[in-house]
């Protein structure tokens, strides 16, 4: 009998026990829950009030964008790279830019005059691959800046890009820096050339006189057209809103055009920051085509 109460009495306390701990851990569970409810909802809250803040911040900054357009007479364009990666074209410096691809020369060295005159093979091969975009249709940025013209509100478009993306979309007052890949030449006897006597070509594009026909555009190591240094000074000069889009301004001395610059606003749109954010009235770190679907 003894024995049976002992038992008895220690499956009580057992079970006493096992209640508590249960009772206990599920409090524990309770508080813990609630605590990571509490704070998964603040961060929520808060990463909605930041999202919030910022989208707010965007719209006022394309308003304000907006205003100046509206009140400008003279606006000049001056565009990289960036305002055709939209079109599909690829850039330089960007992460998935032509500087990241994996060749045995970099990039910059395949583009350069040297390299053109000891490798043409090699050139063309790189140049037919990665340069020539042809199927390429000129975007929002590209029709935007056309319509602006035949509204009298743009007076010209700078450009660093080759692609003549530009004038597909109607621009007329087009200065391009770095020339065209629509214009070719032979080297020997300078007949003129368009671009599918080098897309086309098998190796190295020859004339029928026997030279080598050369795209017109500015390689590295080789100098800007003079006459169309001068056109885009004086845009830059004259204009009373100036809007530089989509260029890292690494690239010198086009980049260095930016100093002429004396009129009233000067907005820099490009997805990461640039040596000139300082000096702008206006800085959209946004793709283009984000900022002038909206304008």
């Amino acid at each position: 009998m003894r024995k049976k109460s002992i038992y008895f009495i220690s499956r009580i306390f057992y079970c006493f026990i096992s209640y508590t701990l249960i009772m206990l851990i599920g409090l524990n569970m309770v508080k813990i829950c609630s605590f990571s409810f509490y704070h998964l909802k603040y961060q929520t809250i808060n990463r909605y009030d930041i999202f919030y803040e910022r989208v707010v911040l965007i719209l006022d900054k394309i308003e304000e964008f907006q205003q100046m357009i509206h009140k400008a007479k003279r606006i000049v364009f001056f565009g990289g790279a960036g305002v055709s990666t939209e079109s599909g074209i690829p850039d330089f410096r960007s992460e998935d830019g032509l500087y990241r691809l994996k060749y045995p020369y970099s990039p910059e060295e395949m583009l350069s005059h040297h390299f053109f005159m000891e490798h043409p093979e090699e050139f063309y091969s790189f140049y037919k691959e990665k340069v020539l975009w042809l199927d390429a249709k000129p975007n929002v940025t590209h029709i935007k800046l056309a319509q602006w013209e035949e509204e009298g509100k743009l007076s010209g478009i700078v450009t660093q890009n080759i692609d003549g993306l530009h004038q597909l979309a109607g621009s007329k007052c087009v200065l391009e820096l770095h020339g065209s890949i629509y214009r070719n030449y032979c080297m020997k006897c300078r007949a003129f050339y368009d671009v599918h006597a080098i897309k086309d070509s098998q190796g190295i594009p020859l004339c029928g006189c026997g030279g080598m026909i050369k795209p017109d555009v500015v390689l590295y190591e080789e100098s800007l057209d003079e006459m169309v240094v001068k056109q885009s000074i004086l845009q830059i000069q004259q204009a009373d809103l100036l809007i530089v889009g989509g260029t890292s301004l690494s690239v010198y001395p086009a980049a260095s055009f930016i100093q002429y610059f004396c009129g009233e606003h000067l907005v820099m749109i490009n997805r990461s920051k640039t040596s000139l954010d300082e000096k702008a009235d206006l800085i959209l770190q946004k793709n283009l085509g984000t900022i002038f679907s909206q304008i």
